[in-house]
């Protein structure tokens, strides 16, 4: 209903203009009391977008009305109330989102004539069991599916024929360049290294079918730098792979060899890419790293079948030190173990506290005969050669106090025309060996056997020659 009075009506609206501008220079002015206001989320308040008209052009019943028409079209607002006054614009009513509750804002702030807008519309979210959504995604993944499965088979086919075709290249390198590269594992790294180009051939061309064109070029322009990063983050098993190499071509040893290497002793079993592998003497496999053997002192005993080893034996002061070498060299030679050339040796080595040590060494067949058994039995027979000699083999001196003195009894002298043992006598009874010593026999073909019957560690393909020994060379 319009007023009668003009003057009356312009002053009313003048007022309303003050009244918001005086609100919005309060709220502008005033931050911090803004801010410590609750304010609810179902009640916002839109400032004005635009200068505010002295003299509205539209209505408000027609702006209640364009608005109510086009919110209740959507169907998106249940409970829904519109209301304007004065071109300040009230919502109220429920929504499923807050996305539908700020279209409806957005929408009455685009509205003519309208100066703000009062959004009390609460959000209801309800759990929508319309499947349609669903059902049109596993659609769209089905025809993905459908063109992309031709692909994948293809792409398989391409990887399975490059992985079979490295495979014959790799036998091919590895049959045509036997005669010319005798170290086993250098042959087996070359004939790799042939193969790797047809992996990475076969990997371009799936790529290229994908459609990642830029990302084949990468990957066969960046195998450079991919070997470079790969390196530095496997450092460790590059310098066993590589010390691994070296070795094969430098060939220490070979499987079935006993060696001593990083303080391990025992039957060379196997040498792969990471790792060598013993058999200890107690029937034990050990893995050490082949950097670590590049590294190490490596003794081989199955160089040289022949070796040598000693003991010390201890002589009284009142004895004859050329007897007592005659005797220990006798008792030596007539061992059948103990090699002629070289020949054994009993040499003065240190003038003790209370005996004059001699240094008895002699050399044996290594691959014959046990270093342990032989050793033993050779020191068993001396001592009762010496023995027989009337050679006396005292202990280390000690001091003993007898606080009640020693009583003394004169021995009946022996007989001066005693005839001295000959040679032959000094070492009669002394067997060549003992049920405890065995057969003498080394020990190389016991671990042999124990190898065989073990279960190795699986750590790749032996790259070593074999000695030819049963069981050498198994992996």
């Amino acid at each position: 209903m319009t007023p009668k009075y003009p003057l009356f009506q312009k002053f009313r609206h003048l007022v309303c203009a003050g009244i918001l501008c005086t609100a919005a220079v309060m709220s502008a002015t005033e931050p911090a009391v803004a801010q410590t206001a609750p304010t609810s989320v179902d009640e916002t308040a839109s400032d004005p977008q635009k200068e505010v008209a002295v003299a509205p052009s539209v209505r408000d019943t027609e702006i209640e009305d364009r608005l109510r028409r086009i919110l209740s079209a959507s169907k998106w607002f249940t409970a829904l109330e519109v209301s304007v006054r004065e071109g300040i614009v009230f919502l109220d009513g429920q929504a499923e989102t807050d996305e539908r509750k700020e279209w409806a804002r957005q929408l009455a702030l685009r509205t003519e004539g309208v100066v703000a807008v009062v959004d009390q519309i609460e959000v209801d979210a309800q759990i929508s069991w319309d499947l349609a959504p669903t059902w049109r995604e596993i659609d769209r993944l089905a025809d993905r599916a459908k063109w992309f499965a031709p692909v994948t088979i293809v792409s398989l086919l391409i990887l399975f024929l490059a992985w079979m075709l490295s495979r014959g290249v790799a036998a091919l390198a590895r049959h045509s360049l036997r005669t010319r590269i005798p170290s086993p594992l250098l042959l087996h790294f070359v004939a790799r290294v042939l193969s790797i180009p047809v992996l990475l051939i076969g990997l371009y061309l799936v790529l290229q079918l994908a459609g990642l064109t830029r990302l084949a070029v990468t990957v066969l322009g960046g195998t450079g730098l991919v070997g470079i990063i790969l390196g530095l983050a496997f450092r460790e098993i590059a310098e066993n792979s590589l010390a691994s190499i070296l070795l094969s071509v430098r060939n220490p040893f070979r499987a079935g060899d006993w060696i001593r290497v990083a303080g391990h002793q025992g039957i060379v079993q196997s040498l792969n890419m990471r790792t060598t592998v013993l058999m200890t003497m107690d029937g034990n496999h050990v893995q050490i790293p082949n950097a670590l053997v590049f590294t190490s002192i490596i003794e081989n005993f199955s160089t040289n079948p022949n070796r040598r080893s000693e003991f010390i034996v201890g002589i009284g002061y009142d004895d004859s030190v050329p007897d007592a070498q005659a005797v220990i060299i006798e008792a030596l030679r007539a061992h059948p173990a103990v090699l002629d050339d070289p020949e054994p040796n009993a040499l003065v080595d240190e003038l003790g506290a209370s005996t004059v040590d001699i240094r008895v060494q002699f050399w044996f067949d290594g691959k014959s005969y046990s270093i342990f058994k032989v050793r033993s039995a050779l020191m068993r027979q001396v001592k009762q050669a010496l023995q027989n000699a009337g050679i006396s083999m005292p202990d280390a001196s000690r001091e003993i106090i007898f606080p009640n003195g020693v009583l003394i009894r004169h021995a009946k002298a022996s007989s001066s025309d005693q005839e001295a043992p000959t040679p032959a006598a000094r070492i009669r009874g002394a067997a060549n060996a003992t049920s405890g010593e065995g057969d003498l026999a080394s020990e190389v073909d016991d671990l042999e056997r124990q190898a065989d019957a073990a279960d190795p560690p699986s750590a790749g393909e032996n790259l070593l020659a074999s000695t030819g020994g049963k069981g050498a060379g198994k992996n």
